[in-house]
């Protein structure tokens, strides 16, 4: 009789169970929730403007190779100062530039500075700028000083809103140097830091 009890009781918490679990729920469809899609904005990329007045520093190297022996390379160091304007993706701007030197230049002169007007144009990358540049240039030696021309091309890095650092090639071409028959190249690597106001 004692199995009879326990295999009734298995019996019904069998049924039981099996009941509960075929009566879970209602009888309605079932209800399927769709899943809540992300919705991403575009990031609008950081916009950079290279309008504005800068002034700043020069530190480079110059090679003059003249007529004959007047040759010489040294270091250079100076400023400039310039106005840019961005017109999208393109950048024109002005520039006026002075280069302290103290090159020897065969023991036959002396070249003392260089002093540049330039008008450069270039690309707008963001916060790369890169460039073109010509102009006019003066140097100043122990003969005499005597006005050129310049062709060069340059870089620059907005490194925060308000400075840049670059860099430029520049090749130079004087005439006769103060009525001394001398004629001379000048090539000019320069790096440059600036703010821009």
């Amino acid at each position: 009789m004692k199995k009879f009890y326990k295999f009734g009781g298995a019996t019904a918490v069998s049924v039981s169970l099996l009941g509960s679990t075929a009566f879970a729920g209602s009888l309605e469809d079932p209800v399927i929730e769709t899943p809540a899609t992300a919705v991403y904005a575009p990031v609008a990329p950081v916009g950079t403007d290279w309008t504005g007045a800068y002034g700043g520093l020069n530190l480079g190297y110059a090679d003059i190779d003249g007529t004959g022996d007047v040759d010489g390379d040294d270091t250079t160091y100076g400023l400039h100062v310039g106005y840019d304007y961005d017109f999208g993706k393109f950048v024109l701007g002005g520039e006026f530039e002075y280069d302290k030197t103290d090159i020897d230049l065969g023991g036959v002169a002396e070249a003392d500075s260089v002093a540049r007007l330039k008008l450069r144009g270039g690309y707008d990358l963001g916060r790369t700028l890169v460039y073109a540049t010509a102009g006019a240039a003066r140097v100043d030696t122990s003969v005499g000083d005597e006005t050129g021309e310049f062709i060069g091309v340059g870089v620059a890095y907005q490194v925060t809103d308000r400075f840049t650092v670059g860099g430029e090639v520049l090749e130079h071409r004087f005439d006769d140097i103060g009525g001394s028959g001398v004629d001379a190249d000048a090539t000019t690597f320069n790096l440059r830091g600036s703010f821009r106001f």
